[in-house]
């Protein structure tokens, strides 16, 4: 068996096993490509008439939301740097998965809004993209494994789409198509010519996705890179003695205004209430609009207000290194978000054009299954002897 042959097999058993997988990943990635967007034109824009008060602390907004939703973890508050605009209090739990905002008032608390997360048309193409709309211990790992084999798949099938010679070199590069020119051969060349040109953004689509799928991949890809961080996230503690109650929800309440001060060009700040008297206030503050690799995590000593710094690579943005920007980048450049409409609307064509890969794959070795069968039943009748007599 040639080299060639083995590399054939492989791509196209491969490409078998991950195809259904391939084309639901492909196509529910690129409906989620403008979710935002299309979000805000369907969903009623949240106004408030804007008051010469003061913003309601965390610890008020917090009281508030307990109340109308108690024994629901609350993740954290979100202050818009835009006046007019609701505060969000963000409910999130891991298990069983409950994930709801409430939109407040942000003068008197009134509660304006409330939002589940989980209900609704683009949470359930999400969940088909994540597990395939099966539980998540079994839908995550066959999309991860899934993901990953199809990566091999786009490695093979370059390897096979290299020409022998220099006249077969322009065929690859352009779909040469006559009227005589038959079905099988228009698709073979678009499983071919198309994919070759898709495999630099199937590739990127692999990488950020097992990225954020598979913790040793990303273990690899970080440290391959000369990443020395921790690339877990987590919330340093406090740097100094515990003081009372009081003056932790007195800090707390302070930092809305700390941080509109010393951040007037951010979007928001969502501020995360720590979960023990000895862990640190984690604030995400936002400047770009969708994205996230331009977010600063910083932490706040409850105590003092003083920063705590992290060992994660989730930190300042002025302060990632080269590995650092791969991870924070890794989201926006999976969603195609990374250069705003524009990239958006390359990612969204690029995954409907990935999505024909598996039909017009299967679509060859079906053709080839039947003329292989066409061949060798042409063969049984010419070696099948003839009887005189019977």
């Amino acid at each position: 068996m040639t080299v060639r042959k083995s590399f054939r097999l492989i791509h196209l058993y491969l490409g078998i096993v991950a195809s259904l997988i391939v084309f639901i990943e492909a196509t529910t990635g690129a409906i989620w490509v403008f979710n935002s967007e299309i979000n805000s034109l369907i969903e009623d824009e949240i106004t408030v008439q804007i008051e010469d008060l003061p913003l309601i602390t965390p610890t008020v907004a917090k009281s508030i939301a307990k109340e109308y939703i108690p024994n629901k973890a609350i993740h954290g508050v979100l202050y818009p740097n835009e006046p007019g605009e609701p505060v969000e209090m963000i409910f999130y739990e891991a298990e069983p998965e409950f994930y709801t905002s409430l939109y407040l008032n942000p003068y008197n608390g009134e509660i304006l809004k409330e939002k589940d997360h989980m209900e609704g048309f683009f949470p359930f193409i999400l969940d088909g993209h994540l597990h395939l709309w099966l539980p998540p211990e079994i839908g995550k790992p066959i999309v991860s494994y899934g993901t990953l084999i199809f990566g091999i798949s786009i490695i093979t099938g370059i390897i096979l789409w290299w020409p022998k010679n220099k006249k077969g070199r322009k065929q690859r590069f352009k779909l040469d198509w006559k009227n005589t020119t038959r079905w099988r051969r228009k698709n073979f060349d678009l499983h071919t010519v198309l994919g070759f040109y898709l495999s630099a953004f199937a590739v990127v689509f692999v990488l950020t996705g097992l990225v954020m799928a598979l913790n040793w991949f990303a273990f690899l890809y970080y440290n391959g890179f000369g990443g020395e961080k921790e690339l877990t996230f987590s919330v340093p503690l406090n740097q100094e003695e515990t003081v009372s109650q009081s003056v932790r929800q007195s800090n707390i309440d302070r930092l809305p205004q700390i941080l509109f001060n010393q951040y007037p060009e951010a979007e928001s700040f969502e501020i995360h209430y720590p979960y023990a008297d000895s862990a640190s206030i984690y604030v995400e503050i936002s400047h770009t609009e969708e994205v996230y690799y331009d977010s600063d995590y910083i932490f706040y000593d409850q105590n003092t207000l003083e920063k705590v710094k992290t060992l994660s690579v989730y930190g300042e943005y002025s302060k990632a290194e080269l590995p650092d920007h791969l991870v924070r980048i890794n989201y926006d450049l999976h969603v195609g978000a990374i250069g705003g409409i524009t990239t958006k609307i390359i990612a969204f064509i690029a995954c409907l054009m990935i999505a024909t890969l598996p039909v017009t794959g299967i679509l060859i070795w079906l053709g080839r299954k039947k003329k292989k069968g066409k061949m060798n039943s042409k063969q049984n009748k010419k070696s099948t002897p003839v009887l005189e007599g019977v």
